[in-house]
């Protein structure tokens, strides 16, 4: 399935991919991880997004690559210290979503945390981030009731509800905007629900997100996994 020319404007106007981490209470105990007592986050680059019909995600060579299905929001105007808990608020702030794979190169980001190192590394790697969408507010009303699923080989390994999420969009909003700007074009990953694991070179993910038990056709997504080759290998720091 080919890119739409919305998706790569999306891309193109995109100047940092913030995410949050943590935000689902099975998820932080699958990975044996404290929750959180306020929303945290992390950045992803541009250069990280692969848009529908651009070929595989790439696995670098000695990486153990994992899936992480999310929920993205495509910020539509500025937010700067925000502070709200109001959902009708900040739809304002949201020009649409997208259905995203937050890939993680988990032993790499697994030193890192051992180390107090950034997981920059872990989560930059080129490919790393495919997307699928827009997805318009007519058609998802409600970004806190959505299911989201994703499967390797045709097997569910994801699939929850995004009433889950321990700190909701306003709570992510108002928390990252008390830090840095968000501007227009930026997006915002929600976090992941449980059931991450680790994905193969060969394998195909294939995901999407319903809306009162609906497929929503534009965020479909089937992206198949190949070895990066290249320069990089893992080692450790």
């Amino acid at each position: 399935m080919a890119s739409s020319p919305a998706l790569t404007a999306i891309r193109s106007n995109c100047r940092k991919v913030i995410c949050i981490g943590r935000n689902y209470a099975d998820h932080v105990k699958e990975l044996n991880n404290q929750r959180p007592k306020q929303p945290f986050f992390f950045l992803k680059p541009p250069s990280s997004i692969l848009l529908p019909g651009e070929g595989p995600v790439l696995r670098p060579n000695g990486v153990n690559m994992h899936f992480e299905i999310e929920l993205g929001l495509v910020i539509g105007k500025q937010v700067k210290d925000l502070n709200t808990e109001d959902d009708s608020e900040i739809l304002q702030y949201i020009d649409s979503y997208l259905l995203s794979i937050d890939m993680t190169a988990r032993n790499v980001q697994n030193e890192a945390k051992k180390k107090g190192l950034p997981w920059s590394i872990a989560k930059g790697f080129d490919t790393f981030l495919p997307v699928s969408g827009p997805v318009s507010k007519e058609v998802l009303a409600d970004p806190h009731n959505v299911e989201l699923y994703l499967k390797v080989n045709g097997e569910v390994k994801q699939e929850d509800s995004t009433e889950l999420m321990l700190f909701r969009i306003p709570r992510q909003l108002s928390d990252i905007s008390k830090v840095m700007t968000l501007e227009k074009g930026d997006i915002v990953l929600t976090g992941t629900p449980k059931g991450v694991g680790t994905v193969q070179t060969g394998e195909v993910m294939e995901c999407g997100l319903r809306i009162g038990g609906k497929e929503v056709e534009e965020a479909k997504m089937r992206v198949e996994v190949k070895d990066k080759g290249g320069n990089y290998e893992f080692a450790e720091t």
